[in-house]
């Protein structure tokens, strides 16, 4: 099981929201963003933020916490699948122990940013349980055109939050577009935002923005 690190807005959880982080990033990244979301205090979710494991990165000739490989600049070539379904299964034994630890699947919630992103995007369609909803901050999905064959019924219709920059250097808008319009294609009803002038990162108003989404899926 991958390390976490677990925050709970209340003693009495009946929600989880299960967030991967970006490239060389660790669980620490997004903890903050708990308070900056400023959910009603009677919402009782269970953060869950695993650490990506420590392996080498091609294109950064280095080590770093990553969820799989990156072999080109362009990150539409050479996607390291492999390392992508390996990593799926990890978080798929995350989503299950919230199950085991009593929290119906139904109000789970699987979030990432970046390389975070594409495993939310990756393990949300194919989840053989209902669950709530996938956040996709900043990302792509390699594998969006085995949508069709892949996805399960349980969640044919799950809701996608999907925010991105439109100034985004490191995930290009096509690649992101490309993707997006993947999961349209499917009948999945993707709620997209393109914030103007925001790069690779997450902005005060998207924050707002996933407040609401929250909100509405664990309601």
């Amino acid at each position: 099981m991958l390390e976490c690190i677990s925050v709970e807005t209340n003693v009495a959880p009946n929600a989880s929201v299960i967030w991967m982080h970006g490239l060389g990033a660790d669980g620490h990244d997004f903890e903050g963003i708990i308070s900056e979301l400023n959910l009603p205090p009677h919402l009782g979710i269970r953060f869950i933020f695993p650490n990506a494991p420590v392996r080498p990165v091609t294109i950064a000739n280095c080590s770093m916490r990553a969820w799989y490989d990156i072999f080109h600049p362009y990150l539409g070539n050479e996607p390291d699948i492999a390392g992508i379904l390996q990593m799926a299964k990890e978080i798929e034994l995350l989503v299950d122990a919230e199950i085991a630890r009593g929290i119906a699947s139904h109000r789970i919630v699987l979030a990432g940013f970046s390389q975070g992103g594409v495993l939310a995007l990756e393990v949300g369609p194919r989840y053989p349980k209902r669950l709530a909803g996938v956040m996709a901050l900043s990302t792509y999905s390699p594998t969006a055109s085995l949508l069709a064959k892949e996805a399960t019924v349980a969640n044919a219709e799950l809701p996608i939050f999907w925010g991105h920059g439109s100034t985004d250097m490191v995930v290009p808008e096509q690649l992101m577009q490309e993707a997006k319009n993947a999961f349209v294609q499917a009948k999945y009803p993707v709620e997209f935002h393109l914030y103007p002038g925001m790069a690779h990162s997450v902005c005060p108003v998207e924050i707002s923005d996933m407040s609401q989404f929250l909100q509405r899926v664990l309601s």
